[in-house]
């Protein structure tokens, strides 16, 4: 036989407060939920009021920790559309700013170019005397011969995969004596000057294919070498320059892309026209570079001369490449 079912009966009951109505009331009430105001809401046992204190304080904290969170997260939506709208602006500067191969030209020199005594054409370059003033007028008196100098009957030095390199005028002998006798001076400062604006103010691959450039710094030159000198019964310290600086007159024509040369050269004009010319150049046979060999290496690394000569050897070309005749049209 089965026993008397139990009817359960729980035992809590919960009783709503009735609202205070006089202030003195209002003023009695605890901000905080205490223990107290839950007794009076609710008849509840030690335990079931311990996990309900309990549960409470949980909410509570989460609600107080997830808050700056929430803010944050407010933030940073209300962020969003200004970044958005930023973004075109940023997009079309980064377009523009690389931009700066196209620059106006204002003068066009010629270069009248042999191989091996057969003439192959003529190369036309226009000179961006706006943006590199400097630059452009040292190369438009070096093609006139307004400095006393020119590069006629001067030949290209180096032919590379991307680039063609034109061995300049001397800083020594006969035309140093020119260049004095005419007040022209052959110093890179003013260039450098330039080379520095213009990398400021267009980043990117600045020697692009058809570029004529101005070397006018050598990036790999080591700084000065520190040494006692006596003067005057007194010891000072002195710099010892190792190398010596280019004298800005030699050049280069890229081919391609030419990012190795945006350390040393200032980009003063563009081929107009005879880019074919510049083509045949590059295919000139040359010397092959020999800077893997280990006894070039060891050579190199003690400071043996002769390793620095044969360095000067590497991608020289067998036959000859000159400059028959240049000028300004």
């Amino acid at each position: 036989m089965l026993k008397n079912p139990k009817v359960y009966q729980p035992s809590v009951e919960f009783h709503l407060p009735t609202p205070p109505t006089h202030p003195s009331q209002i003023q009695n009430i605890p901000s905080s939920p205490s223990s107290a105001i839950i007794k009076q809401c609710c008849k509840l046992s030690r335990r079931k009021l311990a996990i309900f204190g309990n549960s409470s304080l949980l909410l509570l904290l989460g609600s107080q920790t997830l808050e700056p969170f929430n803010i944050s997260k407010a933030k940073a939506e209300e962020s969003m559309p200004d970044a958005k709208e930023n973004d075109p602006q940023d997009e079309n500067n980064a377009r523009t700013r690389p931009a700066c191969t196209n620059k106006t030209t204002t003068t066009r020199a010629f270069l009248d170019i042999s191989i091996d005594g057969e003439p192959v054409g003529r190369i036309v370059v226009g000179l961006y005397g706006e943006d590199v003033p400097a630059g452009a007028a040292r190369f438009s008196n070096l093609v006139s011969g307004a400095a006393g100098i020119s590069y006629r009957r001067k030949e290209f030095i180096k032919i590379m995969p991307n680039y063609v390199q034109h061995g300049g005028v001397r800083s020594y002998g006969v035309d140093a004596d020119l260049a004095q006798r005419t007040g022209s001076n052959l110093a890179a400062e003013s260039l450098v000057d330039e080379w520095e604006r213009e990398n400021e103010t267009c980043p990117g691959i600045k020697n692009l294919p058809g570029t004529v450039s101005i070397i006018v710094r050598d990036p790999s030159k080591p700084p000065p070498k520190l040494k006692l000198v006596a003067r005057q019964g007194k010891l000072v310290i002195d710099q010892e320059e190792i190398g010596t600086d280019p004298n800005g007159t030699e050049f280069v024509i890229a081919t391609k892309d030419s990012p190795e040369l945006d350390a040393s050269s200032l980009v003063v004009g563009r081929v107009l026209e005879g880019m074919e010319v510049v083509e045949m150049i590059g295919q000139v046979k040359t010397v092959q570079e020999n800077t893997k060999s280990p006894y070039f290496r060891a050579a190199k690394l003690i400071g043996d001369k002769r390793a620095v000569v044969a360095e000067r050897g590497f991608n020289r070309p067998y036959s000859k490449v000159v400059v028959t005749n240049c000028g300004l049209q």
